[in-house]
């Protein structure tokens, strides 16, 4: 049995792992779970990863949950170049300290924008403005600290080349771009940064990954058809936005 990896790219996280077994030729079926149809609730999905959450991933008898385990994981396995995640340690642990900033900081506030413009109203549920106001702050904070922190004077966020920190990092903040807020807009360092990393991977494999992202914004009527009960679960998560 071949590697399998559970995926809706609707998800940053699953773009990320998606981008990178691409772009290193990693052999690999997709096993699509439709998170606004519920699938990841499902028993069936839970056998592979009982916190019921994608990305995940199953080789042979081996299962793995979370995006940055399943990077690891992915590039040791497959001897990807080093540059993903270098061997040297004080490179490596300027990736290891991205992705642990990343986690609390970018994670956890860049994709509340696609809630708030595209799947709350989906729903028909609409996020008061002093919210909105509240994570576009958020945002604008993270933004300074992404570039003078990480970014510099760098073309990649740890070093002249790229590393997982940069897939995770571009694919949170392209969420928001296509959920109509644009990041980018003013910042040119971070344009140059977006630019080196999508001519990296190529512009046939970003299309390709943000294809759904793409057609959920611009067509949302498309995935109108959500079960009752995880449209709660999307009440619920809407609720959370602080």
């Amino acid at each position: 049995m071949g590697l399998e990896l559970y995926l809706d790219l609707i998800s940053q996280p699953c773009r990320a792992v998606y981008l990178f077994a691409k772009a290193n030729g990693i052999p690999f079926e997709v096993k699509s779970v439709e998170l606004l149809r519920g699938q990841h609730m499902t028993d069936d999905f839970a056998k592979v990863n009982s916190l019921k959450r994608v990305p995940a991933l199953k080789d042979g008898d081996f299962t793995l949950a979370e995006c940055s385990a399943i990077l690891h994981y992915l590039s040791q396995k497959y001897n990807t170049p080093a540059h993903w995640y270098p061997s040297d340690l004080q490179a490596r642990a300027r990736v290891e300290e991205y992705l642990s900033w990343h986690a609390d900081c970018i994670r956890g506030n860049f994709g509340a924008m696609l809630w708030i413009r595209v799947l709350g109203p989906l729903i028909d549920v609409h996020v008061p403005k002093e919210k909105v106001d509240r994570n576009i702050a958020s945002m604008t904070q993270f933004l300074q600290h992404l570039e003078q922190k990480f970014l510099q004077d760098k073309p990649f966020l740890t070093g002249d080349h790229i590393s997982f920190a940069d897939l995770m990092a571009l694919e949170e903040l392209i969420q928001t771009v296509y959920a109509g807020y644009d990041v980018f807009k003013g910042r040119p360092k971070l344009v140059a940064w977006r630019a080196q990393v999508e001519a990296t991977l190529g512009e046939k494999l970003y299309q390709e990954t943000r294809e759904t992202i793409h057609k959920l914004c611009t067509d949302p009527s498309a995935f109108k058809n959500i079960p009752s009960a995880m449209q709660e679960r999307m009440k619920l998560r809407l609720s959370k936005i602080p």
